[in-house]
């Protein structure tokens, strides 16, 4: 047997070198298995590779804590660094973004109530207490967001000296789609106010405010105006904007339709009224210097077109305005309706404003103030005219229904 084993070791090859030790080994290879892929797939897994590791998505956000404050309505809490919040200010500021985005901006509880009794549509309120829910009404607040919010967020974003605690997003209302207060809608008298451009927010504020004391029925603002819903004019407005139709950015070729047949177009002026004008307009060339009321600034781009054109000495052609017959605002001038346009603080009445006036036979209506004294602020003329109007269309309608009660017999 040995010899045998012997003999089957001469024919097999020589092995390799024994190892250290004594141990005699074979060596292998030892390789991960391939896995082929198809040529999209391996391209899309070279594309993985290539680009950088991605990054864990992020944390589901929290689930909103709501609480109940009433049947039906229920708030959230806002949370550190709530970007609803920064919009406030923007609202607030920017008219670009007031104007795009369709959407006002409301602080205080009384513009929020005459805002939601009117009709406006509520979309977030910020308020810092829930006792201030309760003061307003709760059917609009139901279909609103409503958020609340520390009382030092609302004060650093207030533009008031005492602040309410309560700051309101509205959709941008609709003159046609408000539903007035039923009060209001019984005194108005067929007096109408025509604003051009009035610049100063607080002077148009407090126009509004007079347009709405006095029972007007309707209020124009003609482009060059400042925005009805820049928060100037609505805190000086007094709710004045849900009390009676604003209708805003007017050229002058579409306020005649806006206004009712058969209408007389005055303009309050601070003219010196010792010499009355001729009956009969005459055209003179429009001046564009001072600051008073009676001065005219150069024609706007809404001029009308039929406007006639004059020729001073030196053959410059300029625009033409009537010279409107004139008389003190507390002679009789009311027809029903009538039209007052107030001017601007710069530049006073524009030469459209004298044209529409002149083609429906209106007068110019003078307030006599002391010599020396340049001219009155337009909010104030404005209230002047205005409650004298009232007062004249309040005698005629008195005066007409005692006819009516105690007809003269012949």
């Amino acid at each position: 047997m040995a010899a045998l084993r012997r003999l089957g070791r001469s024919l097999l090859p020589p092995g390799p070198a024994a190892a250290p030790g004594g141990r005699r080994g074979v060596r292998a290879l030892r390789r991960s298995p391939v896995r082929v892929l198809p040529p999209q797939k391996e391209q899309r897994a070279a594309a993985e590779q290539r680009q950088s590791p991605r990054e864990p998505p992020p944390p589901p956000l929290p689930a909103v804590e709501r609480s109940s404050a009433g049947p039906g309505l229920w708030y959230e809490k806002a949370a550190a660094g709530d970007r609803r919040l920064g919009k406030v200010v923007t609202i607030a500021k920017s008219k670009k973004f007031r104007d795009h985005h369709g959407k006002v901006l409301l602080e205080g509880h009384r513009l929020i109530k005459d805002a939601l009794e009117a009709g406006a549509v509520l979309q977030t309120l910020f308020f810092s207490t829930v006792g201030h829910l309760k003061e307003l009404p709760g059917a609009q607040l139901k279909r609103a967001n409503l958020v609340k919010v520390k009382f030092e967020d609302i004060k650093s974003w207030s533009d008031l000296v005492t602040p309410q605690g309560l700051i309101g997003i509205f959709s941008k209302p609709d003159h046609a789609k408000l539903s007035y207060p039923t009060a209001q809608l019984t005194s108005s008298l067929p007096l109408l106010l025509i604003c051009d451009n009035i610049r100063d927010p607080g002077n148009l504020g407090t126009i509004l405010r007079s347009a709405a004391g006095a029972g007007c029925e309707k209020v124009l603002l003609t482009k060059g105006c400042v925005d009805p819903w820049e928060p100037k004019v609505l805190r000086a407005g007094m709710g004045a904007h849900f009390r009676l139709p604003i209708v805003a950015n007017l050229d002058w070729e579409s306020v005649p339709s806006n206004l009712p047949a058969s209408v007389q177009v005055c303009v309050a002026d601070n003219k010196d009224g010792g010499a009355q004008a001729e009956t009969v307009p005459v055209l003179r060339r429009a001046s564009g210097a001072g600051s008073a009321p009676g001065n005219l600034k150069p024609p706007v781009k809404s001029k009308p077109k039929a406007a006639p054109e004059c020729e001073n000495e030196e053959g410059v052609t300029s625009a033409c305005v009537p010279e409107l017959a004139g008389q003190y605002y507390y002679e009789n001038w009311t027809q029903t309706p009538v039209a007052v346009v107030i001017g601007g603080e710069t530049h006073g009445l524009s030469p459209d404003a004298l044209h529409l006036a002149a083609s429906t036979g209106g007068k110019r209506l003078i307030i006599p103030v002391v010599p020396g004294v340049d001219s009155l602020n337009s909010a104030i003329a404005a209230g002047i005219v205005l409650f004298e109007g009232k007062r004249q269309l309040l005698r005629r309608h008195k005066q007409e229904d005692e006819r009516q009660k105690f007809p003269i017999v012949g």
